[in-house]
């Protein structure tokens, strides 16, 4: 599979809301995920470390709506933009989240995403 089949794929999966799925088939082993804060999940590395870090954030929110846009392209990066209404459960506080990704893709995989909220 091509870099742009593999934009056009996960991007395409990530719009019919499956996140997970899209993760399991297109992340690279070796994958990187940064986010915007601090902490320990600030940045995690490998398959199995973002996953875990997705399964987290899954059990701690309770997800209302999401909606993901794009991608928009440059090269072998590009963006999705998501919208997300989720209650915090742990405060109970319900957040509409705006965030943007950036992939990098290797080979017809990801192996960097990088957050910015």
């Amino acid at each position: 599979m091509t870099n742009e089949e593999a934009i056009t794929t996960f991007a395409d999966m990530l719009k019919r809301g499956e996140h997970q799925e899209a993760a399991e088939r297109f992340n690279a082993s070796d994958i990187v995920s940064i986010e915007a804060m601090d902490g320990p999940m600030a940045r995690v590395e490998g398959r199995a470390a973002v996953k875990a870090k997705s399964d987290w954030w899954y059990s701690a929110h309770e997800v209302h709506a999401a909606e993901a846009f794009g991608p928009y392209r440059n090269g072998d990066q590009f963006v999705m933009r998501f919208a997300i209404d989720v209650t915090v459960k742990e405060t109970g506080q319900r957040v509409q989240m705006d965030e943007a990704g950036l992939y990098t893709v290797r080979d017809g995989m990801i192996v960097e995403e990088r957050f910015f909220y």
